[in-house]
């Protein structure tokens, strides 16, 4: 199917009534349809894997279809060019975290756009830094502990924003790295720990992230 045909699904999929629901936990951006997760992920197994088709949905603008055109985009096939392009029109946190689960940690330049967007001041492109780090925290079971030292130290140096979004994101980082290894717990109980004594935005995402980094010690 081309993209008018995926979108033709999407809209079959869409049930106006999720809009109200969706709304409230900040889900939605220019034109929502109403598609839950699950559903695109059930649609994305259909469709398998096509780089045109993810510029086809993406392009559209609908924020349902830009989270299937994560799910459908071939990682091998993108650029640093395409991933800068898309995190510059994020305008949900939702679309910002799914991009970056589904597609962006599993490219080549992962490791680059974690710490690049970290260090933007566009809210969503931002939270994307830190997501991709959390991201990769998670699924890149080969790195190992040194390679997420700058990210601890970007999170140190970055974490200070009032903004929610970005906030929430950079201790979402700082937690995933800490449940990798005892090692990497201690520095992120350790780079915690210094945030609490920084600005309004640093001390929340330190507090945040030892209430759950001090409950669990990785083995």
């Amino acid at each position: 199917m081309d993209a008018a045909e995926v979108l033709g699904r999407l809209r079959g999929l869409a049930d106006p009534a999720r809009l109200e629901g969706m709304a409230r936990y900040g889900i939605g951006g220019a034109e929502t349809l109403g598609v839950t997760v699950a559903e695109l992920r059930g649609l994305a197994r259909e469709l398998g894997r096509s780089h045109a088709l993810a510029a086809g949905l993406w392009a559209s603008g609908v924020h349902e279809a830009r989270i299937l055109a994560s799910l459908v985009e071939e990682p091998a096939a993108v650029d640093e060019r395409q991933l800068d392009e898309w995190a510059a029109a994020f305008d949900s946190w939702d679309v910002c975290d799914q991009v970056c689960q589904n597609l962006v940690r599993h490219t080549p330049f992962a490791w680059d756009r974690a710490l690049a967007w970290s260090d933007r001041p566009e809210t969503f492109v931002k939270r994307a830094g830190f997501a991709v780090m959390a991201g990769l925290a998670v699924a890149d079971e080969r790195a190992d502990d040194e390679r997420f030292e700058p990210f601890l130290r970007a999170v140190a140096e970055r974490a200070d924003d009032d903004r929610p979004l970005v906030r929430k994101g950079a201790s979402w980082a700082l937690r995933q790295i800490g449940k990798r290894s005892r090692g990497l717990h201690l520095r992120a109980v350790e780079t915690a720990q210094e945030l609490r004594s920084g600005g309004r935005g640093a001390r929340w995402v330190g507090a945040d992230a030892l209430r759950e980094l001090q409950r669990r010690t990785p083995r």
